[in-house]
C-alpha cells in the first residue's frame, strides 16, 4: 500500500498538478494539507473520477485536510480529542486534522495533520503550536494502545535538528526550529513512533519544502518538515520511502513535495 502526504498549499489553485502527480505516481491513499477550502468547494469529483473515496475537514482560506483513498475507508475523526486553554473544542477553530481507517485486507489507520507553524515565537500562535503539540501526543498514546497499523503524516512544521535544514542559521528565530518545538517532535517519536525517512535510509538533504521566496528552490535551500511516523505494526510492514523533488518542478507547484510510504499489505 502506497501512502503519501502532501502539503498542497490550495487545492484548487493547484488541482491541475496536483491530479497530474496523481496520475503519475498512483498512490493507494493521500492525505492533504492546506487544501484552503471549505467542504462544499473541495474539488470532491476530479478526485472521484481518478477512482478515489475523498473525505474532507475544510475551513475557508486556511489550513483544512483531507484524505483520498482508492480503498473504503471508515472510523472517520475529524479534529483532534481535546479542547483549547478556554474550555472550547480547539478544531472548532481551525481544521488540522483527519484520520480514517483503510479497509484493505490488512487495514491501515492513516491521520493527517497540518501542525500549526507558530510564528511568531513569544506570543499566543507559539502557545497554540505546543499546545497543539501535546493533544496530538494524547492522542497517539491511545492509538498506539490499540496495537494497529497506523500512520501519523502530514506537515509538521518542525526542522527537527540542523541536518534537516540547508542553511540552519536562517531558521534560528523561527519557530519551526525552537528547542521547544524540537522537544515536542522528540517527545511524540519516543512515545513509540518510527520516521518513515529514517527507516528508509534515506540521506541528509532529502528535504520536503522550499520557499517560494529569495530563490530558495534554485539554491535548494530546502528543510524536512513532512513526515510518517509509523507505529510498530506499520513500521513492521515498512518497505520503502519516497520524497518526490520532482514535483516542486511542476507548473504551479506547491512549496513542499510529497513523501509516499510504501507498506506490505
Amino acid at each position: 500500500m502506497r501512502i503519501a502526504t502532501w502539503n498542497v498549499n490550495s487545492v484548487n489553485a493547484r488541482l491541475p498538478t496536483v491530479l497530474a502527480w496523481l496520475e503519475a505516481a498512483q498512490p493507494d491513499v493521500v492525505g492533504l494539507q492546506e487544501i484552503k477550502c471549505l467542504d462544499e468547494k473541495f474539488p470532491r469529483e476530479a478526485f472521484e473520477d481518478l477512482g478515489y473515496n475523498v473525505e474532507t475537514h475544510g475551513q475557508k482560506t486556511y489550513n483544512g485536510v483531507a484524505l483520498l483513498s482508492k480503498h473504503p475507508m471508515s472510523d472517520l475523526r475529524r479534529g483532534l480529542p481535546g479542547v483549547d486553554a478556554s474550555g472550547h473544542e480547539a478544531e472548532a477553530k481551525q481544521a488540522r486534522y483527519i484520520e480514517a481507517v483503510i479497509e484493505t485486507a490488512r487495514p491501515v489507520r492513516v491521520g493527517c495533520l497540518y501542525l500549526p507553524n507558530g510564528n511568531p515565537i513569544g506570543t499566543a500562535k507559539f502557545a497554540y503550536k505546543l499546545a497543539w503539540f501535546d493533544r496530538l501526543q494524547a492522542h497517539a498514546r491511545t492509538l498506539l494502545a490499540q496495537e494497529e497499523a497506523f500512520t501519523l503524516c502530514g506537515d509538521y512544521n518542525v526542522i527537527p535538528t540542523r541536518e534537516d535544514a540547508r542553511n540552519p542559521s536562517a531558521w534560528t528565530g523561527d519557530a519551526l526550529f525552537q528547542p521547544e518545538s524540537q522537544a515536542a517532535f522528540r517527545a511524540l517519536r519516543h512515545l513509540g513512533l518510527y520516521d518513515a525517512g529514517e527507516l528508509g535510509q534515506q540521506p541528509p538533504g532529502t528535504y520536503t519544502f522550499w520557499d517560494y521566496q529569495a530563490g530558495a528552490w534554485q539554491r535548494d535551500h530546502g528543510i524536512r518538515i513532512d513526515f510518517h511516523l509509523l507505529s510498530p505494526q506499520a513500521a513492521d510492514r515498512f518497505r520503502d520511502v519516497e520524497t518526490h523533488r520532482e514535483a516542486r518542478d511542476m507548473n504551479k507547484p506547491s512549496d513542499h513535495v510529497p513523501v509516499v510510504v510504501d507498506l506490505e499489505d
